[in-house]
């Protein structure tokens, strides 16, 4: 299937099996970036990889030589996908058991990719565009964060311009500017932020953890159908802490292992017993304190943890 056999030179001199390896070598350049906004639509990397395969296989079908912007029309294609997987597991999502998380990506995007790019991979973030309908994360997603000319959007969504200029401002008030200003330029500093908590956590010092958190902290976990977890969000210093310090005094007693890592990358961990991981935690600072924790233990959204994930 992904393989073109040679039928003599063409008209300009390529033989078809170079013009298919040179549409192959187009696809790949891309690759990254059509899973980084498939990953941003559809919070799974699972989805991601079957809208990509998709757009791939519309790729080798199409009259490449009638494409002028091979980068445009990929991208797309593979929202147009995205909205299509969206939209079908809509009830799913509505059916989902406690808090619905994204799969998380433990490691970091591509090496290529800009610091609004990685900023937009974090948990926060991709939780905040979840309150979108598909099609305004999508136009919001093109626009702000992969910065498309609106004209360019408009044609991808099947939208007029002006319409899209609309809802991109409509999501922008709706995420009340989260997405961008809450995010921290000093790396080292957030990480001493969090090691202060993890080491609180682990001696069972409520004090340092209070200390640790903000005042208003949210922690989400995500335990899907089948795994305990807080069914709704718990909120405030108190609880907060209360609920992490019970939950590693019970993780510990079963002979796990903590490990720190960098998950959708923000500063986090892995839960590990008997060298599965159990948990998948990422932390958000604001002003030197941890402000969000995202704990994840659905085991479905384990599966990908480890691996190299090529997005951005």
């Amino acid at each position: 299937m992904n393989r073109v056999p040679a039928r003599g030179p063409t008209t300009d001199g390529q033989s078809a099996h170079e013009q298919s390896l040179d549409g192959a070598d187009v696809f790949a350049a891309e690759r990254p970036r059509l899973v980084g906004l498939a990953y941003r639509m559809l919070g799974t990397f699972a989805d991601a990889e079957d809208v990509v395969q998709d757009a791939w296989l519309r790729w080798q079908s199409a009259d490449r030589d009638a494409i002028e912007r091979p980068a445009a029309w990929l991208t797309t294609v593979t929202t147009r996908l995205a909205l299509d997987r969206l939209r079908a597991t809509k009830r799913r999502r509505e059916e989902y058991v406690g808090p619905w998380l994204p799969e998380p990506i433990v490691g970091g995007p591509a090496p290529e990719a800009t610091a609004e790019l990685a900023d937009s991979l974090t948990l926060g973030f991709l939780t905040l565009i979840d309150r979108l309908s598909p099609v305004d994360r999508a136009v919001f997603l093109l626009a702000d964060v992969f910065g498309f000319p609106y004209a360019e959007v408009a044609e991808t969504v099947d939208k007029s311009e002006a319409a899209c200029r609309q809802i991109a401002s409509r999501a922008r008030r709706r995420l009340q500017g989260a997405a961008s200003d809450a995010r921290r330029p000093d790396d080292a500093r957030e990480r001493a932020v969090v090691g202060r908590l993890v080491a609180a956590v682990m001696t069972g010092d409520v004090a340092g953890v209070l200390a640790a958190v903000a005042p208003d902290v949210v922690l989400v976990s995500d335990g899907g159908p089948n795994r305990h977890a807080a069914r709704r969000p718990v909120v405030g210093a108190d609880r907060v802490t209360r609920f992490m310090v019970n939950l590693t005094k019970r993780f510990m007693n079963a002979s796990g292992d903590v490990v720190p890592a960098t998950v959708n990358g923000d500063p986090g961990l892995l839960l590990r017993t008997g060298g599965e991981v159990e948990f998948v935690v990422a932390f958000e600072v604001h002003d030197d304190r941890v402000a969000a924790i995202w704990a994840i233990n659905n085991p479905d959204k384990l599966e990908h943890v480890g691996e190299p994930l090529a997005l951005a």
